[in-house]
């Protein structure tokens, strides 16, 4: 539902009151904290981002600031009570990610309450410390990679080794003629060419649009496990996908490192890991496919 909801950042004086209106409301007012308390020294160097219904009313906001050259941190996370529930949450803080990508960030940090923990986990953190108390409140640190560690040059590497696995270990893909487009550390690209993917109606057959989506999936997760000196064994255990629209031209696939949620440090102990990676596909532009996997890495 929230996909009817606008997203913007607060311009003119009526809408930076109602911003912080609903700061203030959710965040401060149910701990008898007085208004003005939802504000820090910090608003002015912030990139802010709310939702606004059909009517201009907030429904939820949130603020990034930058921490140090590798770091932001997102702040004043505040949803309406009616909209809930509803995927505005996730909404504004996928803006504020898409944000600190552009603003070259490798980390974002959070200090979560006890009562958001899963919200955050679902988003792809996790917990990496103990945050201060506020209100009487126990919070939780959590960070997200949005940037694959290493060099250009590792990930140049790496992609030639993941090019050369598919090609090797899952012959399909050789027939597909599935390429790396780009890897520029913060996402994965990958193609194929309509002709050896076509069907009887000169669009690309959904069982290689399910393939190249999977493939791509399963190239992020190698990736990560690459830049985190980790091996084991990949595989798919649960997918689905969308197909919004007909592919009548070459697509490109493209899956984000901050589209990816779960933990795979565990591995090194010998534990069996998941990761939940959604992947994109486009053609001339136009969203036309969008799949979600569930990857398990099983160690060797």
């Amino acid at each position: 539902m929230a996909k009817t909801l606008t997203l913007a950042s607060p311009q003119t004086p009526a809408q930076w009151q109602a911003y912080y209106q609903l700061r203030w409301q959710v965040l401060r007012a149910p701990w008898q904290q007085p208004p003005g308390s939802e504000q820090d020294e910090l608003e002015q160097s912030s990139f802010h981002q709310m939702l606004l219904d059909a009517q201009g009313q907030v429904a939820a906001v949130g603020r990034l600031h930058q921490v140090d050259n590798e770091t932001a941190q997102v702040r004043y996370m505040a949803v309406a009570e009616s909209w809930q529930g509803k995927g505005a949450g996730s909404r504004i803080l996928q803006a504020l990610e898409q944000q600190a990508v552009q603003l070259g960030m490798k980390y974002i940090v959070l200090n979560a309450r006890d009562s958001a923990l899963a919200f955050y986990q679902r988003q792809g953190y996790r917990v990496v410390a103990t945050a201060p108390t506020q209100f009487g409140i126990t919070h939780q640190r959590m960070q997200k990679q949005l940037c694959l560690a290493g060099s250009p040059a590792d990930w140049q590497h790496w992609c030639q080794s993941l090019q050369q696995t598919w090609h090797s270990t899952i012959p399909l893909s050789a027939y597909m003629q599935l390429q790396i487009e780009q890897c520029d550390g913060y996402q994965l690209q990958c193609t194929a060419p309509l002709p050896p993917n076509i069907n009887l109606h000169q669009t690309m057959f959904a069982g290689s649009i399910y393939t190249l989506a999977t493939l791509t999936g399963w190239g992020m997760l190698y990736l990560q496990l690459q830049s985190l000196g980790l091996h084991g064994a990949q595989v798919l255990a649960d997918a689905n996908i969308r197909y919004l629209k007909p592919i009548r031209s070459q697509p490109n696939a493209v899956c984000k490192v901050a589209a990816v949620s779960g933990d795979l440090t565990p591995l090194a102990a010998g534990k069996r890991v998941k990761q939940q990676i959604n992947v994109q596909l486009f053609a001339e532009g136009e969203l036309c496919a969008e799949f979600s996997g569930l990857y398990a890495v099983l160690p060797e």
